[in-house]
């Protein structure tokens, strides 16, 4: 363990070059000097799949980094993680880990410490493990609904992919590990407070429930990059900071958009137009390895028919995730195609949010000033999304036989988001075609009253259904409690527009309306207006008055409510047995935590001040989201007031 230690030690210090590990040597050297041998991670055994069967850049990855450039006729490029000074571990996802087969941390402090230390040196970059292959991944997309040209993993490094013992196979990924052939002008670096959000979020989905990628080990240093968070002219250092990703696959959408033709509007085209070949090389890739129920379903002869059915379920699974998000309040913030995963997962956690106060325009990218991305339209953009990855596949997949296979989507996504919701109400037994209407209503009365989205419904759960039941004004003044402040309106419905600035736009919606349409800024505008009006509204309210009405409102719905229970409760036998069975469910569906903004950001906080704690405790919260079968049904407390004002870039 101390010559492990002494090696650890040597590489914690960032001084030495790394340099490119085989994938057949067991060891490899940092400039004439032996490279640490893995002891917990020892047992790893890779086998990259990707880099066999897809095409590779030629170049080999240079000493210094590697510059921009165009990246034709390949999907991967050979590139090496540059290293940190004194990289320090924050946090590692045992349960993430477990995948990978790799046992529960040691109850001896040195050797638990021993198994940090080497978890800081190669899950920062620092250290690569035998058998990997480090790349990075070409792909394109279409960015807030314009084709950008080449994206590619500017900040991401494929490692190689772990085959367990049980027959799993995992790829393995460094997020801020340096520069690649697709940095453009960044540098390939995340910071601490974007990777805590990461790590956080992707384990915290998990536990929802909902597909994602995984996030196991969040690795800090004292290396640091200039970054003007709030780009308002106030850089800052921030440290470096590393998040390992684990899933299947990080193929994407844009992954097949390298072969996109130049775009009409854009001018831009796919480093790899015209190279059917390998469009035809990653489909079979794809299918083979993540869909082989589909390659199994299907002769030689009916590649038309196998790749519509990997399109449609594509779809499908990509209906269900975002019928998911849709039922916990979550905003993904930057939908673009090459952050949409071609296996239906939560993929390239940025500025996410999840709702506190219910607001179907809720917009959580300060940089999405359209609102393309808002709550509420999260379907129609994965939508949009699915129709540009049929696109691209073409003509291996025929457009008409890939509209008949997109066409499921919406039907698939009303149908989970449906059932989904029913359980969150704990209606259990046969639906009635009045619960589509009954969940609208629902969510309008939250928007009226400004409801906290997490929390009313899991106060639900507590809902006395007898109508006369003492319990009734109790709960009304809880759910009440849960309603946006008069003064947290205000807030949300400040103007964020000048009025100057403000009148000229309308001016020139007037007098010019296809510039109007080309700059694209009514959304912006309308919901501006919007916000005055609703501004102007509750500026005559008093405290009291907006609280009858929002009691008007929830006593309304919740006699909708009670009524539709009583009919599920009469095709019940048993309806002891179905109150418990709708206890059951609600607490299994209606989550107590989520990552708000304002836990994440505590944990940021404390974590640039040096103390990991805070994200550990989150961590251990979010792994244990849903109510635990006895526990007391209240719902978390309600966010603070400072936390309204919390901007995410």
């Amino acid at each position: 363990m101390a010559a492990l230690g002494g090696s650890l030690a040597v590489a914690r210090s960032g001084s030495l070059p790394l340099a490119r590990c085989p994938s057949s040597a067991l060891r490899c050297a940092w400039a004439g000097v032996m490279e640490p041998a893995p002891r917990w991670l020892a047992g790893l055994r890779f086998d990259n799949r990707a880099l066999r069967v897809l095409p590779v850049e030629a170049v080999e990855p240079e000493s210094s980094p590697p510059a921009p450039r165009s990246v034709p006729g390949a999907c991967f490029s050979r590139v090496r993680p540059a290293p940190l000074r004194q990289p320090r571990l924050v946090a590692l996802s045992e349960p993430a880990l477990t995948l990978l087969g790799l046992g529960a941390p040691p109850a001896d402090a040195a050797d638990r410490e021993a198994r940090e230390a080497e978890a800081a040196l190669f899950f920062s970059g620092n250290a690569l493990l035998p058998g990997t292959e480090p790349a990075a991944h070409c792909y394109c997309g279409h960015q807030f609904g314009q084709f950008a040209g080449q994206l590619g993993d500017g900040a991401a490094m494929y490692l190689g992919e772990v085959c367990t013992a049980a027959g799993a196979r995992w790829e393995l990924q460094l997020k801020g590990a340096g520069p690649t052939p697709y940095s453009r002008q960044a540098d390939g670096r995340k910071v601490l407070r974007s990777s805590i959000r990461e790590f956080l979020c992707s384990e915290a989905m998990f536990h929802l429930g909902i597909p994602t990628t995984r996030a196991a080990a969040c690795v800090t240093s004292a290396s640091t990059v200039v970054r003007d968070m709030f780009y308002d002219g106030n850089p800052k250092h921030e440290q470096c900071t590393v998040v390992l990703r684990v899933a299947p696959t990080f193929l994407r959408f844009g992954s097949f958009e390298i072969f996109k033709p130049t775009d009409e509007h854009t001018g831009r085209a796919g480093p790899s137009v015209g190279r059917d070949d390998i469009r035809v090389q990653m489909l079979d890739y794809v299918i083979s390895t993540f869909y082989p129920e589909i390659q199994a379903a299907h002769a030689l002869s009916e590649r038309p028919q196998r790749n519509a059915a990997f399109l449609q379920e594509v779809a499908r699974r990509t209906a269900r995730m975002v019928a998911e998000w849709q039922c916990v309040g979550f905003c993904h913030g930057v939908l673009n195609t090459d952050n949409m995963s071609i296996l239906g997962l939560t993929i390239d956690y940025g500025p996410f949010g999840f709702l506190d106060r219910y607001d179907p325009d809720h917009v959580c990218n300060a940089s999405d000033g359209a609102g393309r991305y808002a709550f509420g339209k999260q379907p129609e953009v994965c939508r949009w999304n699915l129709q540009k990855l049929a696109e691209a596949l073409e003509p291996e997949l025929p457009q008409a036989v890939a509209e008949a296979a997109l066409a499921e989507f919406d039907a698939e996504f009303q149908r989970y988001y449906l059932n989904k919701m029913r359980r969150k109400l704990g209606l259990v037994r046969a639906p009635q075609e009045e619960d589509r209407a009954l969940v609208a209503r629902l969510l309008e009365t939250m928007h009226l009253t400004g409801a906290d989205f997490t929390n009313s419904f899991a106060l639900l759960s507590s809902f006395p259904e007898e109508p006369a039941s003492p319990a009734l004004e109790d709960f009304l003044d809880r759910l009440l409690a849960q309603c946006a402040s008069l003064e947290e309106l205000k807030l949300a419905s400040q103007p964020r527009v000048d009025p100057e600035q403000l009148a000229l736009m309308l001016m020139l919606a007037q007098s010019h309306p296809q510039l109007w349409t080309l700059i694209g800024s009514q959304p912006d505008v309308t919901r501006e207006l919007a916000r005055r009006e609703q501004r102007s509204r509750l500026e005559q309210l008093s405290p009291a008055t907006l609280r009858s009405q929002n009691q008007g409102h929830w006593a309304a719905w919740l006699q909708e409510y009670r009524a539709r229970l009583e009919k599920d409760a009469e095709s019940a036998e048993d309806v002891p047995g179905w109150r418990a069975e709708r206890l059951q469910v609600m607490l299994a569906n209606n989550p107590k935590y989520v990552l708000r903004n304002y836990i994440a950001q505590k944990a940021i906080e404390a974590a640039e001040n040096g103390d990991f704690s805070e994200v550990q405790r989150v961590l251990m919260l979010l792994e244990a989201p849903y109510h635990r079968e006895g526990e007391a049904t209240e719902p978390d407390s309600k966010p603070p007031a400072w936390a309204a004002g919390l901007s995410v870039t």
